[in-house]
């Protein structure tokens, strides 16, 4: 009897690739992220730096996630994050993550629909379960900045 090491799921290179960029993002926003709660400043910034540590938490939690999945399918997870933005002030901090957070839920919902087409539920499953949280982190950043 031999036993095959091949993933059950077979899914397109194109998928394996915005996995990668997926997992490039989630590096980008977790070190974005835990550097604003290093350095916001100010009365308001020490009200809400937990929220940037433990919303980087999170992210890291899923560019963990998101590489397991993609190693699980055969595919070789980036070390490489995609662009980190950081900001001067709590305000371009906000602004920097509203963006970030309102182009992974746009990926997101790609990578969803193209898992959904290609026979993968599982990877579909998991990124509606991180999409539900980046939606809660856009809320969170779109809230704070509606508050300065």
């Amino acid at each position: 009897m031999t036993v095959s090491l091949e993933p059950v799921t077979k899914v397109s290179s194109e998928l394996k690739d915005l996995l990668n960029q997926a997992i490039a993002r989630e590096i980008q926003v977790s070190v974005q992220y835990m550097w604003q709660h290093v350095q916001v400043r100010g009365a308001l910034g020490i009200a809400v730096r937990g929220k940037f540590k433990e919303t980087a938490i999170v992210e890291m939690k899923h560019a963990e996630m998101i590489a397991e999945r993609l190693w699980y399918l055969g595919g070789t997870p980036t070390t490489k994050p995609a662009p980190i933005e950081i900001g001067l002030s709590l305000r371009d901090f906000l602004e920097l993550d509203t963006k970030a957070e309102v182009e992974a839920i746009e990926m997101y919902k790609k990578i969803v629909d193209l898992a959904m087409r290609e026979g993968d539920p599982t990877t579909a499953h998991m990124f509606r379960g991180i999409l539900q949280e980046e939606e809660d982190h856009h809320d969170l950043f779109t809230t704070m900045l509606e508050e300065m």
